[in-house]
């Protein structure tokens, strides 16, 4: 197997179409090469998919280096043993379910929740090379592996990087009028938390401005439900980027209510990377 590579699962249906395709234009963006995936019950099967599907790679992307895989079993399965080593792995958002489909709501979840590489899932009708701007949903400075993948996502893209930091600060119990302005200690202590979380995209983006000084970046922290921050940002995107997280005592990332709401909900594809 090439040693630079993006994995594509198919099954044959329009979604998995759309997600090649994608994927054809990741693996030239990244000089890699182009592994197609399909699982089945019966081998024997995967040859036309398989062959449908490189045959269109290759009158889009003649230079393109092409290899083809069919996998006996589960979709999700197959799709993470190919994924390991692989510089992306891409799926629709919706497929035929059943062993041979690509259902959002088993395999895309599957994979987000033990893939080990970044995942891209191809939601909304945006265009792979429309010059949109690469969306980032930064958590914390956890999220570095995140940030590094879309500084590097937007210069691929030759795009324009936006951050969105966004959080919520805990209820604070009523109290009585200050003389003062915000010098009661809930206002305090609300400010105090403000003005930490306005620093988490200075400090964790500053030394990714200095590697890639040719990206333009915008960044904004704002107090508000970062599900609803992002999925209203998607609107405008060509992707977004959010960090999925290790945890010692789970096996894989947890997938909390942000990915489940870009997943369920984008208006364009998610790229979602492991982190920890």
């Amino acid at each position: 197997m090439t040693a630079q590579y993006v994995v594509v699962g198919v099954d044959g249906t329009l979604t998995a179409v759309r997600a090649l395709d994608w994927a054809a234009q990741e693996a030239v963006r990244r000089r890699a090469a182009l592994r197609i995936v399909h699982a089945v019950r019966d081998r024997d099967e995967a040859g036309p998919i398989l062959a449908s599907a490189a045959a269109r790679v290759r009158a889009h992307h003649p230079a393109l280096q092409v290899e083809t895989a069919s996998s006996v079993g589960g979709s999700a399965e197959a799709l993470i043993r190919e994924s390991d080593g692989a510089a992306l792995t891409v799926v629709g958002n919706r497929g035929l379910g059943g062993i041979t489909g690509l259902l959002f709501g088993s395999v895309s979840l599957r994979l987000a929740a033990h893939i080990r590489s970044p995942l891209l899932v191809v939601r909304g009708d945006h265009r792979c090379d429309d010059g949109r701007e690469v969306l980032l949903g930064l958590a914390s400075d956890a999220d570095a592996d995140a940030a590094a993948y879309a500084f590097e996502e937007a210069e691929r893209r030759g795009a324009r990087l936006r951050v969105l930091h966004s959080w919520s600060h805990r209820h604070v119990s009523p109290e009585m009028p200050s003389p003062v302005a915000a010098t009661s200690p809930g206002q305090r202590e609300l400010a105090q938390r403000g003005a930490t979380e306005e620093a988490v995209p200075r400090f964790t983006l500053a030394e990714l401005r200095e590697q890639h000084p040719e990206v333009g970046v915008e960044a904004h922290t704002v107090p508000a439900g970062p599900a609803h921050t992002l999925l209203e940002a998607t609107r405008e995107a060509g992707v977004v980027v959010i960090g999925v997280h290790r945890h010692a005592d789970r096996p894989g990332p947890h997938l909390g209510p942000v990915v489940h709401t870009l997943l369920h909900r984008s208006h364009c594809p998610v790229a979602l990377v492991p982190t920890g």
